[in-house]
């Protein structure tokens, strides 16, 4: 062969191998494309709770709000560890004692392309605390701001009567929605979907109630852009059924893994499994505040001439005949830890001088004697079916642990959309509840639980066993207007101490939420226990 005929051939050789690896090189590409944030991929997410609004200002329960964070942003925001950062407001400090300034982020728009302005948190301030029948409303956040003064289009003050540190952290729990919809933004309208116009990293498209929810990427959300064009979240309450879909790829996401599974799943190679200490309080509710209560009484069914639970020592004697860690060790499989009060250890305002109730039947025992019930008495445990990590098991284990010194309980279970109705109708006498601080800090979990009950002061809007002591509550109060932080500190932990050797109610467990994912994509866990579909993203490679 000729030089200039193998030179040739060697040009044609080469040429041939350079065009494959152009396109090796091109289908990796389309590969990365494919595999990259925001490239016509659809998500599934399997739900374990019900969500039973997304009126963000209406009905607040965990569900909801961790639905709420999709569309609506609040003014500012919580980290995985419930640290505020900026949302809608840039910045925030107090002026003077009673004042608060919030600049706002500029250039951001509603899912309908409107601006949003300081016109429309001054709307969702008056809105919010507004809504008719609200039965979890946010009234407790919003009710020391007694006057919104809009400075110009991105900066609004907010007035309190007195001194008053919590209002950033209390700015967090609620979604700002659009003063453009104040002619008919009813719970209704949100439902339908007409109302479903916010700012935040997915756009609204379809409720079916008890199915699911779906929802699109908002393109020009300000923010880090959601990484699937389509998100779908489907009610799936049953363990098995979702644990099932994500092991058949019919979700690629679940939330609330059950205990009994995590040591199966966490074996296999085609799921991720993410668990974070959470600050979910599992509590048991007491009512100590009625003369007669409906579901107690003597063990022949007859009345009691008057409620047990009035006496501190009948709620001490029920809280220290239950044996926490055997609760988490063997009903919760370790998806908890023990608690005394209502956060973990390490939180705003939380003490370290309040440890979980030792277990002692036998001092239970001389407490239910002292009290006047040395045979004990009969009372109806209800508790939700549906809501938290075997919450129907952990009330038969709570009924068996009262069962042992001398307090017979007979566990009624049921949907917690049915429970949050009763209780919030006080029909329950004893139940099992769930809370989570949506701030991040005791005080609000104080203000919401164990103050007394008051529509007017906006406290106390989760206390369904109406217990009232107004001492603490003065001292609540006297430490919410303390402006220095160590201080402020020092006396909500004092106002713990003081109330919770009181047993406000019997604290149980803090949940260790748990979420399943599919091979392939990575989820950054919260305390809060919220499944957030914008946390999701493709597993780094």
């Amino acid at each position: 062969m000729a030089p200039a005929e193998r030179l040739t051939a060697r040009g044609f050789a080469m040429g041939v191998r350079m065009f494959r690896q152009l396109l090796q090189l091109g289908i990796g590409l389309l590969v990365g494309l494919i595999s990259a944030p925001g490239f016509a991929r659809d998500l599934t997410i399997g739900l374990a709770s019900a969500v039973t609004a997304i009126d963000p200002h209406f009905h607040f329960t965990g569900a909801n709000m961790s639905m709420s964070r999709h569309f609506f942003d609040p003014l500012i925001l919580q980290d995985e560890e419930r640290r505020l950062r900026p949302g809608l407001a840039v910045s925030w400090r107090a002026i003077d004692p009673t004042t608060w300034e919030f600049r706002l982020r500029t250039g951001v728009k509603f899912h309908d392309g409107s601006d949003f302005t300081a016109e429309d948190v001054r709307y969702t301030l008056w809105r919010a605390i507004n809504v008719p029948n609200n039965p979890g409303s946010f009234e407790v956040y919003i009710r020391n701001v007694k006057e919104a003064i809009v400075v110009d289009s991105h900066t609004i003050r907010l007035k309190t009567e007195r001194p008053y540190p919590q209002l950033p952290a209390d700015m967090s729990t609620f979604g700002i929605i659009s003063h453009r919809i104040a002619d008919f933004a009813t719970t209704k309208d949100f439902a339908s979907g007409k109302a479903m116009i916010g700012t935040g990293p997915l756009k609204f498209a379809e409720w079916v109630p008890g199915d699911r929810i779906v929802a699109v990427r908002n393109d020009s959300y300000w923010g880090e852009r959601v990484a699937w064009d389509k998100v779908t979240f489907r009610y799936m309450n049953n363990n098995p059924t979702r644990v099932a879909a994500l092991l058949s790829g019919q979700v690629d996401i679940i939330e609330q893994v059950p205990s009994t599974d995590i040591p199966t799943l966490g074996k296999r190679e085609d799921v991720n499994l993410y668990r974070k200490t959470g600050n979910r309080l599992i509590h048991i509710q007491l009512d100590s505040h009625r003369e007669k209560s409906p579901y107690i009484t003597d063990k022949a069914g007859n009345p009691l001439a008057s409620n047990p639970f009035k006496d501190a020592r009948v709620r001490l004697a029920v809280s220290k005949a239950i044996n926490r860690q055997a609760i988490v060790d063997r009903t919760l499989n370790g998806a908890g830890f023990p608690a005394g009060q209502v956060m973990p250890d390490g939180y705003y305002g939380t003490s370290p001088k309040v440890k979980p109730e030792a277990f002692d039947p036998e001092g239970a025992i001389r407490l239910l004697t002292e009290a006047g019930y040395p045979n004990g008495f009969a009372v109806v445990l209800h508790g939700p079916n549906d809501a938290y990590e075997q919450d129907e098991q952990v009330c038969m284990a709570v009924a068996q642990m009262l069962s042992r010194v001398g307090i017979a309980v007979k566990v009624e279970t049921m949907p917690r959309g049915i429970l949050g109705k009763r209780s919030a109708a006080l029909d329950t006498s004893m139940h099992l509840a769930g809370f989570t601080s949506d701030t991040g800090e005791a005080a609000s979990a104080l203000r919401n639980l164990v103050s007394t009950h008051s529509i007017e002061k906006g406290r106390g809007i989760a206390n369904r066993g109406r217990y009232s002591n107004p001492r603490f509550d003065q001292m609540l109060e006297d430490a919410l207007m303390v402006l220095d932080d160590e201080k402020r500190e020092d006396q909500i932990q004092k106002a713990t101490e003081f109330v919770m050797a009181d047993v406000p109610f019997v604290p149980l467990y803090l949940q260790v939420p748990s979420w399943g994912v599919r091979k392939g994509l990575a989820y950054a866990p919260r305390a809060d226990g919220y499944m957030l579909a914008h946390r999701v993203m493709p597993a780094a490679r």
